[in-house]
């Protein structure tokens, strides 16, 4: 497959990179992009690499439009828009994408919200008459009801990413008082919980009305199209829709602070503290973001930068430092935050951040630095643009955001425009001697450990024994005006026939040392990714030394015999490589993604890590102390702990599965740096190694590459245990974790089940698709669009080679505990009755239409050929497991249910509020819940 990318415009084409090496750095950039009548931009690009297309739209319209008081309407309107329009029936629009084997999702940040959708080709003219209903034909189906049901679910959206999660009220500390009160990045895209309460539906429809217009928003359609074709059908569904009200674009508004503001926060969910410094800097696209973000990367981006050696290796404050910049459309903010060990007092740690500036200031950094990080940005630049939907994106937001999708070629060349005087002069400008906001995370009855001079920052936590909630009210059946139309939008399009799906051709071959090798030439970005997988990793462990393999894989990134951790952390950046490795239940991986051109240096590091280990003992020290400290930090995590639990239930005490894979506390304190290296020596061997390769390289050129390995690497025996696993419980019981506060309960249900060798294993997959598997899963459709308990609830299947697992799982709000419970044991009930032919034709419809998106991208192809090595599976088993759907029948269905799904025999875990919930959950029926302890 040889191919090359092109964004078509009009006249105009941008060359980002250029090489003469087999044009394998060069990439060119066309598109075309023209205005309809009633204002709306339009950008087509074709790529006729694989039978899909992408469509995005980007509205101009973010929390910034919000007014204090009405905060979070731009994201509740984002899940207005996918309930119904006027001629797309309730909940349908997700259905009728995912049954078209396409995905569908929507996005808003403080400036914007984006909708997108990948499918096959076919459907295009369908996404297009949806994506139209919903911008001009979507008010009058806005009633009370549909919004009282989204209402809940964003309360339980906020519950669950900030309330419910450990140092969740962060950002809403800087923003509270980074910006001033009428600022429009004063408050949290999510909104106020009361001002989520007390929105009306005349509210969201002004809203709407304003905003959600054709002159505010860019159309992306991206893919396998005819641009001709495509233009007459935009035409036709989005040419009528009324031109709105003149959006005027909001013009920056960068901040500054008058003095240093420390605040304050306990936090009854961490187990270490967290400090974030964060100071005022400038809007994106403007010179001096571009030198920031470059200064971001000297001060924290690598173990030579002055905060990860004076806050990490010095003074062993914490395991890792944030360093970053980000620049939005009015405004900017630069910080430094780090979540230090247990104990660890944050005015230390805030002093040694300043004396780390200082360090900074005394250093002098060269051009071979700012080389290291642009080459490293080329290749994100590449990785980015891997997909037609992410490409989409790209050409929406330069669109929307510069005023013109051009600036594509303008934003890299402003990287590479970076000086290191403007990197000295934005340091002066914005960070040397300048006042910031201090934010102090703290555990409950912590406050010894805040900076300095902080103050409390007032943050008015839920009640869990009155959670918010906004009452449904039936007021019998609602009758949705139609607006004239031109046509008749009643009509849905009928797609065209399905397109043929191409397998991708992979290649293998073997090593004389036994190494498996697979790949697949992949030409559309001048990328390779590979990885080498060495079966072992966790299962190879003694339950009193569990959590080894991830200590050896992250220490073979500790630098190698010829090199220190700091100068193999260069020698990777400076090839804009990333190499990554790490330990799973049944293997240790070590991947690699660069450019084509830098593969066989990438090669040779990779080499020199897996075989030429360092094994230094300051280096395993920090190490390990690191890893202790997140496994105490994990302790605050309720779906950390409900994962830990599950797993003692389903293996057993003593079973190595039954560990997380980074171990415990007591496991990992009994590792010494000899257990490492006896651990290493025993067990990699390249007999048990496969490599998977996708990217711009033949196979002749790849295999001649690997002498390097097939010669120094040498095989040696390895014994592989035999595992029992326990049979799931005979009756089902719960196990409630105490979370005291918590403003949700974590709910993880599920038993032992059949590995992915099993013949069982993937029809098991499909028939959970229905149940779960799915955003239209009935789990999601009850416990999130119908009763608004959660912002999501899913079942999934999940096996190795040796086990599997079958989990059902959602946060829900804490008082609904009791009833999702419930519902979670009937629908699986009633699931074991059997499905509707309608359904069961909507899960073979999805299932075999996604496939057209299952090989777009480098990522999918090596997961595709890690698959196939590390399972066995023939080179065809796409094409089985298609016959399979398409073979599927109603009683297959109910044998593949009523054999492995049973909700009686599976053990019921519960992160939570145990005083409140406890009692409740006797109603169950389950017997007493069992108190688990931590």
């Amino acid at each position: 497959m040889k191919r090359i990318f092109l964004l078509l415009a009009a006249s105009l084409i941008v060359s980002v990179c250029t090489c003469q090496q087999k044009g394998k750095d060069r990439l060119s950039v066309d598109f075309e992009r023209y205005l309809l009548s009633n204002g709306l931009n339009v950008i087509l690009h074709e790529d006729h690499s694989d039978p899909i297309v992408a469509v995005a739209i980007q509205y101009h319209v973010g929390s910034s439009r919000e007014v204090p008081g009405k905060t979070g309407f731009a994201h509740l309107f984002e899940h207005m828009m996918f309930q119904r329009s006027e001629n797309v029936g309730q909940d349908q629009f997700q259905r009728k994408i995912q049954e078209a084997g396409g995905t569908v999702n929507g996005g808003t940040n403080k400036d914007g919200t984006i909708y997108y959708e990948v499918v096959p080709k076919n459907f295009l003219e369908t996404v297009l008459w949806m994506e139209s209903d919903r911008m001009g034909y979507l008010l009058n189906t806005v009633t009370q009801s549909a919004f009282t049901n989204q209402q809940n679910v964003v309360q339980n959206e906020k519950r669950q990413n900030y309330d419910n999660r450990p140092y969740g009220y962060n950002g809403y500390i800087v923003a509270r008082n980074l910006y001033p009160e009428e600022h429009p990045y004063n408050w949290l895209t999510i909104g106020e919980m009361e001002d989520l309460l007390n929105a009306s539906v005349d509210d969201v429809k002004a809203f709407h009305r304003k905003y959600y217009v054709p002159n505010n928003a860019t159309l992306v359609v991206a893919g396998d199209i005819e641009a001709g074709e495509v233009k007459a059908i935009i035409e036709k569904y989005f040419g009528e829709i009324p031109q709105g009200e003149k959006v005027i674009d909001m013009a920056p508004k960068p901040v500054s602070l008058g003095k240093t503001k420390k605040l304050y926060h306990e936090d009854n969910l961490a187990k270490a503290p967290m400090l974030s410094m964060v100071w005022p800097t400038v809007e994106q696209y403007n010179k001096d973001a571009y030198a920031l973000n470059l200064l971001a990367e000297l001060l924290g981006g690598n173990r030579t930068s002055p905060m990860y050696r004076i806050l990490v290796e010095d003074k062993r404050l914490t395991p890792r430092v944030s360093v970053y910049n980000s620049s939005l459309e009015l405004a900017g903010e630069f910080t430094i935050s780090i979540t230090a060990n247990a104990g660890t007092s944050l005015a230390d740690a805030e002093r040694e951040i300043h004396n780390a500036l200082k360090k900074f200031e005394q250093t002098e950094f060269t051009e071979s630095d700012l080389d290291r990080i642009k080459a490293n940005l080329e290749t994100q630049f590449y990785n980015s643009i891997g997909s037609v939907l992410i490409k989409s994106f790209q050409l929406a937001k330069y669109n929307e955001y510069a005023g013109t999708p051009a600036f594509i070629s303008r934003d890299v060349s402003n990287i590479r425009d970076v000086t290191i005087r403007d990197i000295k002069r934005v340091y002066q400008k914005y960070i040397k001697d300048k006042p910031y906001v201090g934010s102090s995370i703290v555990p409950k009855g912590e406050l010894n450990l805040v900076a300095e001079n902080s103050i409390d920052a007032g943050i008015i936590e839920e009640d869990i024994t009155n959670a918010s909630e906004v009452k449904t009210v039936y007021s019998g059946e609602e009758v949705i005006l139609k607006t004239p139309s031109k046509i008749d939008r009643s009509v849905e399009p009928v797609p065209g026939p399905d397109p043929v799906i191409s397998v991708p051709v992979n290649w293998t071959g073997k090593l004389k040392n036994g190494i498996k090798v697979s790949g697949i030439e992949f030409n559309e970005v001048p990328l390779v990714q590979f990885s080498i997988s060495i079966e072992g990793g966790q299962m190879l462990e003694k339950p009193e030394k569990a959590g080894i393999a991830n200590l050896v894989a992250r220490l073979l990134m500790e630098g190698t015999s010829k090199r220190t951790p700091e100068e193999l952390e260069e020698a990777i950046d400076h090839l804009g490589a990333y190499i990554n490795v790490y330990a799973g239940r049944e293997d240790v991986t070590i991947t690699a993604n660069c450019l084509a051109r830098n593969y066989k240096e990438t090669l040779s590091l990779v080499r020199e890590i897996l075989l030429e280990p360092r094994w230094d003992t300051d280096a395993f020290e920090l190490t390990k102390a690191n890893v202790l400290n997140d496994i105490k930090r994990n302790m605050a995590s309720p779906n950390y702990l409900t994962s830990r639990t599950m797993g003692k239930l389903m293996y057993g005490e003593d079973n190595i599965f039954s560990f997380e894979p980074s171990g415990t506390l007591e496991t990992v304190g009994n590792i010494g740096i000899e257990d490492v290296k006896e651990w290493y020596m025993t067990v990699f061997s390249p007999s048990l190694a496969s490599m998977q390769i996708v990217g711009d390289l033949s196979q002749e050129e790849v295999m001649r590459s690997l002498a390097i390995l097939e010669t120094q690497w040498t095989s040696k025996k390895v014994a592989i245990p035999s595992f029992d696993f326990p049979s799931p419980p005979l009756k089902p019981s719960i196990y409630f974790i105490d979370v005291p506060g918590a403003k949700q309960s974590v709910i993880l249900i599920g038993k032992l089940s059949i590995p992915r060798t099993d013949k069982d294993f993937y029809p098991l997959t499909v028939v959970n698709y229905r149940l779960g598997g799915s955003f239209n899963g009935f789990l999601n459709m009850i416990l999130r669009e119908e009763k608004g308990f959660t912002y999501g609830a899913r079942s999934s299947v999940t096996g190795g080679r040796y086990s599997g697992v079958f989990v059902a799982s959602a946060s829900v709000r804490s008082n609904a505990t009791l009833e999702s419970v419930e519902i979670f044991k009937s629908e699986m009930d009633k699931y074991r009755q059997g499905i509707s032919d309608e359904d069961l034709t909507f899960t073979k419809e999805a299932i075999l239409k996604g496939n057209a998106l299952r090989f777009e991208t480098i990522p999918s192809l090596v997961g595709m050929l890690t698959a196939m090595n590390k399972y066995d599976l023939p080179t065809d088993y796409v094409r089985q497991e298609e016959q399979f759907v398409r073979n599927l029948t109603s009683e297959k269905h109910l044998e593949l249910v009523g054999k492995y799904i049973d909700p009686d025999r599976m053990y019921y875990v519960i992160a939570g509020d145990a005083a409140t919930q406890v009692p409740e959950l006797v109603k169950a029926g389950f017997g007493e819940p069992v108190l688990v302890k931590y």
